[in-house]
């Protein structure tokens, strides 16, 4: 059960920490990912990062604003975004992820939490 928070309205240069808890025991084994869903748009890929932390992929829109990590201890994925800009504005959702043909993919397009609303104001 994956559970999204840190979501919040924020002015455009602002930052944002998103944090992902598993409270399932597999969590250090998977991959994961963080996606987001844009009003009229289909859910992409922001960040993956493999599980031990050494392998992270990242769309070219956040590249330089947004970093992936992960503390397996704690069962817990983040998302430091900074330099927001209006475009980011979606849901934002994490999920177990695997690496295939070069991104990260979800591991299952039925096990997504209930997101959490970034919303980046002009």
């Amino acid at each position: 059960h994956l559970v999204e928070s840190g979501g919040g309205l924020v002015q455009a240069g602002g930052s944002l920490q998103l944090s992902c808890t598993d409270s399932g025991t597999t969590f250090s084994l998977n991959s994961m990912g963080w996606y987001r869903q844009a009003p009229g748009k289909e859910r992409e890929l922001v960040a993956g990062i493999s599980s031990g932390g050494t392998n992270t992929k990242y769309a070219d829109s956040v590249k330089g604003r947004f970093t992936i990590s992960r503390d397996n201890a704690k069962n817990t994925l983040y998302l430091q975004m900074n330099s927001l800009k209006p475009d980011d504005t979606a849901v934002y959702y994490c999920t177990q992820s695997r690496y295939y043909g070069g991104t990260f993919r979800p591991l299952s397009e039925d096990n997504w939490g209930q997101g959490t609303q970034v919303t980046v104001s002009s």
